[in-house]
């Protein structure tokens, strides 16, 4: 099951477990089963510090094992053969569970640590999902950690059933005491908010605390990162305030055009950045969504920066990196039916709609990227496209055309999603050529129509374009003193990831060269 080259990198990452690892395996009569022992018999033949236990009368899921220590039991389970991008989590679980520490700050760690209530997490994945393993991963590590937190983490794809009867459309979808917790990729920080309620409160309220700093970096995609690393290395105070850093690039799979990397994917790319930034003394603030932007009152002054949690942040510069996400349809039904059939990951979620009618709306690239992927996995794609002719890449249309279950109707507007109240069941789009209005019935709607820039907290502050773009000069510098921006935020013409960490630097010196002259 694992090839040779696999199997080497797997046994050199075993040699670090510091106490003994159990597997304790539930299996069953099914192709899973089988699957799933041989993996565990192939991971045991690597380290002499590994057993197997099978225990096939215990009331859990089946084909599933638990990773845990002799005669302890830590509360970490998969249910499924854990390969593609959840072979990584696996890896972590049993290199956590054999006592290698976590790379995880020692402050976080304690909190987890100190959670007094009963959890029992499910997080739902398909092994496709490259937004998956963050969650499966942080809450691995949890229920490590702390003795009243377990872990299950099940392969929708092979518990199609249990998908259906809890009705998920969308995968990671977190469970917790039987009750949905959340969906989408959510970093351990982020979880352990949600579950410690007063974490916020008096992480706000550590941060309000910080002295001022040289330069101020709201939002940690490409572009906040380059600005972070080129502003450290001058050495002045530098700091990022972000939701989450990797930005957009965290829900980008395959990325081929990134200057000297031939190909990657997006978490290792963010994965790479992040490494690199932490190489400086940057303080990195996460889980902060910017709230408001209150400009200096006087020449010198310092700019404030004011977030959801009520923190408040002072510096003699700030730079704008917030970037985009993706647009939206704004029609009757999309959001009633979000992540109940309408969806914006065609990679995380198309195992989920296998056999079924979906549609993929837009065809510009990541539309009909989206529709080759889902063709190989669905019953049937269509492909709604607003214009009269598609906007894709030549080669991507070729491959197209080649696919015997996509049809592509040109010139059609979206006008409604229709749903039974619990899931997808159709769309109505009107065609813009006769104006006939038009149904078509289907279980899955894949949303790629380009992105919206995340700048309505600043509206009324900065100057901006009628796309909600703010606007810079080729210096990166905006209408107010002192406040420059970079990357899909901006008026750019072209948003590439290449392009936003280009403008994170030129942004960053820009910022620099402020300060000298002020």
């Amino acid at each position: 099951m694992l090839d040779n080259n696999l199997k080497a990198q797997l046994q050199a990452y075993l040699e670090r477990l510091q106490r003994p690892v159990e597997l304790v395996a539930s299996l069953d009569a099914s192709k899973g089963a089988a699957e799933l022992k041989e993996l565990l018999l192939e991971i045991k033949e690597l380290s002499d510090k590994i057993t197997i236990v099978e225990n096939n009368d215990l009331p859990v899921r089946k084909p599933s094992f638990l990773i845990t220590n002799p005669g302890a039991d830590t509360g970490v389970r998969f249910a499924g053969v854990p390969l593609g991008h959840e072979f990584t989590s696996l890896v972590l679980a049993l290199l956590q569970v054999g006592g290698h520490p976590s790379k995880e700050s020692a402050e976080l760690l304690e909190q987890v640590r100190n959670i007094d209530v009963p959890l029992n997490f499910e997080t739902y994945y398909s092994l496709s999902c490259h937004n998956c393993p963050d969650v499966v991963q942080a809450l691995n590590l949890m229920a490590v950690l702390n003795p009243k937190i377990t872990h299950t983490a099940i392969d929708g794809g092979l518990f199609q059933k249990e998908v259906e009867e809890r009705e998920i459309m969308g995968v990671p979808t977190v469970f917790v005491n039987g009750e949905r917790f959340g969906q989408g990729r959510m970093e351990l920080a982020e979880i352990v908010a949600k579950v410690d309620t007063g974490a916020a409160a008096r992480e706000a309220e550590k941060i309000s605390a910080k002295q001022a700093f040289d330069v101020l970096i709201v939002g940690g995609g490409p572009a906040g990162a380059a600005a972070a690393i080129y502003a450290a290395r001058k050495g002045i105070r530098t700091g990022i305030a972000a939701d989450r850093i990797g930005g957009q690039m965290l829900d980008t799979v395959d990325i081929e055009n990134f200057i000297s990397v031939s190909k990657t994917e997006g978490p290792k790319l963010s994965a790479a950045m992040e490494n690199h930034v932490r190489d400086y003394e940057v303080d990195i603030m996460g889980q902060q969504l910017a709230a408001r932007l209150i400009p200096a009152t006087e020449e010198g002054g310092l700019i404030e920066v004011q977030t959801e949690s009520g923190a408040s942040l002072k510096a003699r510069t700030v730079i704008l990196s917030t970037g985009a996400r993706w647009r939206n349809m704004n029609v009757p039904g999309e959001e009633q039916y979000r992540t109940k059939g309408v969806t914006y990951c065609p990679h995380c979620d198309g195992p989920l709609f296998k056999g079924k009618d979906v549609a993929v709306i837009g065809g510009g690239n990541s539309g009909i990227e989206a529709a080759i992927d889902l063709a190989g996995l669905v019953k049937h794609v269509t492909v709604l496209e607003f214009a009269g002719e598609l906007k894709a890449d030549a080669v991507l249309q070729k491959k197209l055309a080649t696919l015997p279950n996509v049809t592509v109707i040109l010139n059609a507007q979206t006008t409604e999603v229709n749903g039974d109240g619990k899931k997808v069941t159709g769309l109505i789009y009107k065609d813009r050529s006769t104006d006939a209005i038009k149904t078509v019935a289907l279980e899955g709607i894949f949303v790629q129509i380009g992105l919206l820039p995340n700048t309505e907290w600043l509206k009324g502050t900065v100057d901006m374009t009628r796309f909600g773009e703010i606007e810079i000069n080729a210096k990166g510098e905006t209408n107010l003193p002192g406040v420059f921006a970079a990357g899909d935020c901006t008026n750019v013409p072209f948003k590439q990831i290449i392009i936003a960490a280009g403008a994170g630097a030129t942004a960053a010196l820009s910022a620099f060269d402020f300060m000298i002259r002020h």
